[in-house]
């Protein structure tokens, strides 16, 4: 598979991408640490809980967040349906019979959902970027996909749409799908791969949407770090944030891509949304923390504030109105 070939850049040496921030991935040392040390917190097995409603099949004004699991998200604004890292499958994982399995059901079935316009892509891993699912939306909806670098060569490799439906972008890189709405990539700091060989060799992003009624930003993947405050200085007034607060423990092990509750309240003050909705977490166990372990600390980081915060936590398949 040929990936990305173009010029070196802050984030890209010819043939890697890789965070231009500091904080290097852990070792194979480290992951066997890890694998010696678990401690993980209790999840069940699982979680048995009906559909959420069937969504509104268009929202012409305003802003509507549908959490459906994990990372996967509808976005509803000015008349535009958006999908997030969408996922359906029963695994994260390239086989059916082994991987990282669900604990509870799509918030949102499948069959429910409004005719999607766009979707998001954050990253190439399994349990943000799943083939079965990306192929049913495409037969169904025929959308528009926007991508980080690299990332077109997996849609190619497995035939889930035209060319011309994929837009691959580059970090602060824009694209215009419909009519008064905007996307721009923005950093993130993780790593992409899907395999033993190919670590990296895609980009790894979060999309900032601007439109009528007003600036949506969904974070994707990521550790803490500046580009946080580099987005505000961007984009100033963000009425919605998406922030992972997931898959954080051990965190000497996981803070180089995953941040812990702490610091996604962090990152909401320093992104300076109005709303924030937390993700990547509750769905698929991916690390030691317990199944309830982030929203529970999340609630202690927000109740250490001096200051309010509007950081919400959804039910899975649960929908709001943006204020």
């Amino acid at each position: 598979m040929k990936f990305y070939q173009g010029p070196a850049t802050d984030h890209f040496n010819g043939e890697y991408f890789y965070n231009s921030a500091n904080g290097a991935l852990r070792g194979t040392g480290s992951v066997l640490r890890w694998m010696l040390n678990r401690k993980p917190g209790p999840w069940r097995k699982w979680i048995d809980e009906p559909p959420g409603a069937p969504p509104l099949e268009r929202v012409p004004n305003g802003i509507r967040a549908t959490f459906i699991g994990h990372s996967t998200l509808l976005i509803q604004m000015d008349g535009v349906n958006i999908l997030c890292d969408p996922i359906w499958s029963m695994r994260a994982s390239p086989f059916s019979w082994i991987g990282p399995r669900r604990h509870r059901p799509p918030g949102i079935r499948f069959e429910d959902l409004p005719p999607i316009d766009i979707v998001l892509q954050s990253h190439d891993h399994y349990d943000h970027f799943d083939v079965p699912t990306q192929k049913r939306i495409a037969a169904q909806w025929h959308p528009k996909f926007v991508v980080p670098l690299g990332v077109r060569a997996r849609f190619e490799k497995h035939n889930i749409a035209p060319a011309e439906h994929i837009s691959e972008r580059d970090w602060w890189q824009s694209v215009s799908l419909a009519e008064n709405l905007k996307i721009t990539s923005v950093p993130a700091r993780h790593f992409s791969g899907r395999g033993l060989r190919d670590r990296n060799k895609t980009l790894w992003c979060g999309y900032v949407i601007e439109g009528p009624s007003g600036v949506v930003y969904f974070a994707g993947d990521t550790a803490y770090g500046s580009h946080f405050q580099e987005i505000r200085r961007r984009f100033p007034e963000i009425r919605l944030a998406f922030l992972p607060i997931g898959a954080y423990l051990p965190q000497w092990f996981m803070a180089p891509v995953h941040m812990s509750p702490a610091d996604a309240v962090r990152a909401h003050e320093e992104v300076g949304a109005a709303t924030s909705i937390g993700i990547h977490f509750g769905t698929y166990r991916l690390a030691d923390d317990g199944e309830d372990q982030p929203v529970s600390e999340l609630q202690q980081a927000l109740d250490a504030r001096q200051e309010s915060h509007r950081f919400w936590v959804l039910s899975a398949g649960e929908a709001r109105d943006i204020p």
